[in-house]
């Protein structure tokens, strides 16, 4: 979990603005999904839908854990955006790391759900919003590997 607990350094919330414990032995073993995602984006809040409803559905059975990453220009956006996710999300006022993370992953463009190994932070998937939508919408291969 170094890898990517070391990568968020304590700056990820939880839905009361705490701040989150990555190490924790809870999300030991765990394959994050990093949302990328923005309120003023119809898209992505058709996609945060039914994103929150496969997150229900794999979040226990397959050790499944969400961080939103947001686009938003202001956290008063953002904060009302994350109230109706039920994941993780990378504190608002971390743009350089909301940055970093976009520059790394290659978002040009939202939503996007990027899936990495919770223990070691590779990255496993860079298309899993497509893998959910068209390509294995029940989930049966996950967690996705990019080909």
């Amino acid at each position: 979990m170094a890898g990517l607990a070391k990568t968020f350094n304590g700056r990820v919330l939880n839905k009361s603005d705490e701040k989150i414990n990555l190490t924790d032995r809870k999300y030991q073993g765990k394959i994050f999904g990093l949302y990328f995602g923005a309120s003023w984006c119809q898209p992505c809040r058709a996609f945060s839908s039914f994103l929150s409803e496969i997150y229900d559905e794999f979040h226990k059975e397959k050790r499944f854990q969400i961080i939103y990453v947001s686009a938003d220009a202001d956290e008063q956006s953002y904060k009302q955006y994350c109230k109706t996710m039920p994941w993780l999300a990378v504190d608002f006022r971390d743009q350089k790391l909301r940055d970093d993370l976009a520059m790394k992953y290659s978002v040009t463009d939202v939503p996007k759900l990027v899936l990495l190994d919770g223990d070691t932070g590779k990255t496993l998937c860079t298309n899993a919003k497509e893998q959910i939508l068209y390509l294995d919408t029940e989930g049966v291969n996950f967690p996705w590997r990019s080909s």
